[in-house]
């Protein structure tokens, strides 16, 4: 009965505007921040190596901005998921490098789309299953209601869901060698086994290897991609950029590298406060930093 009534509630929401929900969701991202001591501590601690190019003042400024727009990242998930996908899909004001997409399709090649938890990132699956068919990596969330909610959210056009386990890795394979498009979250900590230590804004982050395995056993293309979350409710813009990998380092660390350069244009709709830096059970303890690869500088303030 209690996840009925949640669920209920979650699609009466979507019935409010975007603007309001965004205002909304700035209050909830201010509970949160006062709340939960360890959010906040986390937030603080993982944004402070990206912000340190700037003055107290600016990084301040950021913080604030940061911790609206992660409430708002959960309060507009009704709209997204529970709205009717052609008025979902047209609060997508632009695309760029969207070609780059069609033109990889077109040579027959699968595309792997890289999409880091900045902005609407949930956006970007809905719009290119309108456009390919597409298969996404999907972690079931513990709650039941949640995964109903969030399996009708996202399943939506030309989507499929593939969970993380072995099965849902087949699934990627066969998408990709059909010349099709699959989504993964770069920046999310694989399970120990699955992934490799490398610097993630000046720290060790244990970050996935499958994207690598993925691009040499399939010929498949690798694209960054986030959706900016515009202000007052006015919608997003989606940001396509290819990805060339050199076998002068290690895959996971040139990723890590474009993850950096792409939030760095957008560092105040990141999600700071995920554990980006833990220790998965059963993964090798991180380096020293003194045995870590250098990592390039791959934006400053002034790329901002």
């Amino acid at each position: 009965m209690r996840s009925l009534l949640v669920i209920w509630l979650f699609k009466l929401s979507s019935r409010l505007p975007l603007t309001v929900l965004h205002h909304i969701g700035a209050i909830l991202g201010w509970a949160a921040f006062y709340l939960s001591p360890t959010y906040a501590q986390r937030l603080r601690e993982n944004s402070q190596s990206a912000w340190q190019n700037y003055s107290a003042h600016e990084a301040n400024a950021m913080l604030h901005a940061n911790i609206a727009e992660m409430g708002k990242s959960i309060s507009e998930l009704p709209w997204v998921w529970c709205r009717p996908l052609t008025e979902v899909l047209q609060s997508v004001r632009a695309c760029h490098g969207l070609a780059h997409v069609e033109a990889a399709r077109a040579r027959g090649q699968g595309v792997i789309i890289l999409t880091p938890h900045l902005g609407c990132f949930e956006m970007i699956a809905l719009y290119l299953a309108e456009r390919a068919p597409m298969t996404s990596m999907y972690r079931p969330p513990k709650l039941a209601w949640l995964d109903q909610i969030t399996r009708l959210g996202r399943g939506r056009g030309q989507m499929s869901l593939a969970r993380t386990d072995i099965g849902g890795v087949r699934a990627l394979y066969k998408t990709l060698k059909r010349g099709e498009v699959i989504g993964l979250l770069p920046d999310q900590v694989p399970t120990g086994g699955e992934g490799e230590w490398a610097n993630f804004f000046g720290r060790p982050a244990y970050t996935m290897t499958l994207v690598g395995r993925l691009v040499e056993s399939c010929n498949a293309v690798a694209m960054m991609c986030y959706s900016e979350r515009l202000p007052e409710g006015r919608g997003y813009v989606i940001h396509i950029s290819p990805l060339t990998f050199s076998a002068a380092s290690p895959v996971a660390l040139q990723i890590n590298a474009a993850l950096e350069q792409t939030i760095r244009h957008c560092p105040t709709q990141y999600l700071w406060a995920y554990n980006r830096y833990k220790i998965p059970q059963g993964a090798p303890p991180p380096p020293t930093d003194t045995s870590m690869p250098p990592l390039v500088n791959s934006g400053s303030k002034a790329a901002l």
